[in-house]
């Protein structure tokens, strides 16, 4: 009987040096384009309108909000998709085709029923919501679109009356909540990509930005497109579990396995059970990097990158730096952990906490890497759209 072949072991300190490289965290790792970085990291979370621009910006050699602009609005590179985990991600042109078949399409899908079923208490319809007048509006809007260029909801409601009509939600509930046809319709057309985000009215951190007209995306089949995903976000993710896959996509257990099955992965052992990775990254060893420090935002894909994270995380420290429904707030990270968080005062200082002794090195790395960031914000002020423990009692 021949012996059994052990699996290729990677540490918890292998993984956490391959974020310093894969992840462009490491000052010699930084790169020149906002699109390199998007690539990297698979996508750009893209939830909150801060949060793209100060995950760009700590991995740029150059930081600047003028970088991601230019690919958001100018050259149109990246591509804001309603996708993974139902969470908007800003991704690049060449990925967006494999997003959109493996994530975004049926998301879409799943928007319109809970639409259509939302638009049944429109308490003052001008006539009943159905799929046909549901259409006749989308229609109304995109032709509308084609004539002005570009407009707010609130521009393009002045054109489709419809999009004024009001969706209350949980009648006659203490949390009754009313929401405009028209932010919802826009949500959808997007979804289903026929309209993008322009260039916000205001600063770059605003949420008040107009709706453009976009070409379809390249058709790619759903099983291809899955496989795909899979692979670049093991080439950046990688090594990681079955579950963390799971997660990050949204995906059932049965698409998950399937894409790693048609990928061509192979087991590995991790510190706590077997993970997964691509053919070439099972034996291969990170390069090194040296020690680094990184001010990270709510939202980072880095820090929301996988289920598992106790091998990046003490989980004494979740309750400072997560809110209650499992967002992320600013985190401060040494040589691929998790070691504090970090604000913004109302004049613009940076404050950070440190959540464990880290040491005197590191603590400098920190400082000057809160220079950095304070150096590009300039007179700019960013407060989370989701606020953590932490966060909330650093900016007191």
């Amino acid at each position: 009987m021949s012996a059994l072949i052990p699996l290729p072991r990677i540490t918890d300190d292998e993984r956490r040096a391959r974020l310093g490289h894969r992840h462009l965290l490491a000052p010699g790792r930084r790169a020149g384009t906002v699109e390199e970085v998007a690539d990297a990291v698979v996508g750009l979370h893209a939830s909150d309108a801060a949060t793209v621009y100060l995950s760009a910006c700590a991995r740029l050699s150059e930081p600047s909000p003028a970088e991601v602009e230019r690919g958001l609005y100018e050259d149109v590179t990246l591509v804001k998709l309603l996708s993974m985990r139902r969470t908007i991600f800003a991704v690049s042109t060449g990925l967006a085709p494999y997003v959109d078949a493996a994530a975004a399409r049926a998301i879409a899908e799943r928007e319109r029923k809970t639409l259509l079923k939302s638009l049944l208490g429109c308490v003052d319809a001008a006539r009943p919501w159905d799929a046909r007048r549901l259409a006749e509006t989308e229609r109304a809007v995109l032709e509308t679109l084609a004539v002005r260029g570009e407009a707010t909801t609130a521009e393009l409601a002045k054109d489709v009356p419809a999009l004024k009509e009001q969706i209350v939600s949980s009648p006659g509930k203490p949390y009754e909540g009313r929401q405009s046809v028209g932010s919802r319709v826009l949500r959808l057309l997007a979804s289903d990509g026929h309209v993008r985000r322009s260039r916000p009215r205001g600063s770059w951190t605003s949420s008040l930005y107009p709706w453009a007209l976009v070409p379809p995306l390249p058709e790619v089949p759903v099983r291809e497109a899955k496989a795909e995903l899979a692979r670049r976000w093991l080439a950046s993710y990688g090594p990681a579990t079955e579950a963390d896959l799971k997660w990050w996509t949204g995906w059932t257990l049965r698409d998950t396995r399937a894409a790693l099955a048609d990928v061509g992965v192979r087991k590995v052992a991790l510190s706590h059970g077997e993970g997964f990775a691509l053919d070439e990254d099972a034996d291969a060893r990170p390069a090194p990097v040296g020690d680094w420090a990184a001010l990270l935002p709510g939202l980072d894909p880095t820090a929301m990158g996988w289920r598992d994270r106790d091998w990046y995380l003490s989980p004494e420290h979740v309750p400072f730096l997560f809110d209650r429904a499992g967002n992320v707030g600013p985190t401060v990270w040494w040589n691929g952990r998790i070691v504090g968080g970090w604000a913004q005062h109302a004049n613009g200082e940076i404050v950070w906490r440190l959540l464990e002794d880290t040491g005197r090195e590191a603590s400098a790395a920190i400082e000057t890497e809160a220079a950095r960031l304070s150096a590009w914000l300039g007179d700019v002020r960013v407060t989370p759209r989701f606020r953590t423990p932490l966060e909330r009692e650093l900016v007191r």
